[in-house]
């Protein structure tokens, strides 16, 4: 009988485009597999369609906004409200053991978050024991910019997404079907 392969914890991170896609692909490629997968939003907010949203349905797999978008786009408390609310929702979600692959999209971002303070709604020691203390068979990713030392220490794999050029610099906005 075969054991179980020990669940990964992978971070994709950098200041690049391309994190929440490549956590897409792993995802597509475990559903293919038979895996049961899950993917949480820490910022992007329920108020807009994401083509990636739209895609995952049709293959099964639920992927939940939970926060209410930039960081200036409200007040620092229904942010930090959010957070709470987002932080309680990946903590059961991992520790249920119910999926196989679970995504923290863009945790390192709210993580990051210095405008107002964070540590108390979203403890990044409390984010270590999750990495630490995940059922054995989750596959963990956690993606996002600024990827605290903490997390990339405990991680399996992290793999740093760098922008070379990018169209933003043109003065070309968010592309349908590209960022959204």
């Amino acid at each position: 009988m075969l054991e179980k392969q020990k669940g990964l914890t992978l971070v994709f991170t950098g200041n690049g485009k391309g994190k929440t896609t490549a956590s897409i692909g792993l995802c597509v490629r475990a559903i293919g597999q038979g895996m049961s997968v899950k993917i949480l939003q820490f910022i992007k907010s329920k108020g807009r369609s994401y083509g990636e949203q739209i895609s995952l349905e049709k293959l099964g797999v639920e992927m939940v906004q939970l926060g209410e978008g930039f960081t200036w786009t409200k007040t620092p408390e229904v942010h930090r409200k959010a957070l709470e609310s987002a932080w309680k929702t990946a903590k059961e979600t991992v520790m249920s053991g119910k999926y196989d692959v679970v995504v923290l999209d863009e945790l390192n971002n709210a993580l990051a978050i210095d405008s107002f303070p964070i540590d108390d709604v979203l403890p990044i020691q409390e984010v270590m024991e999750l990495i630490k203390n995940k059922p054995s068979h989750v596959h963990l990713v956690i993606t996002g910019r600024h990827a605290k030392g903490e997390i990339k220490e405990l991680a399996d794999l992290v793999s740093v997404v760098d922008v070379e050029k990018h169209y933003y610099d043109t003065g070309i906005p968010a592309v349908k079907g590209i960022e959204y």
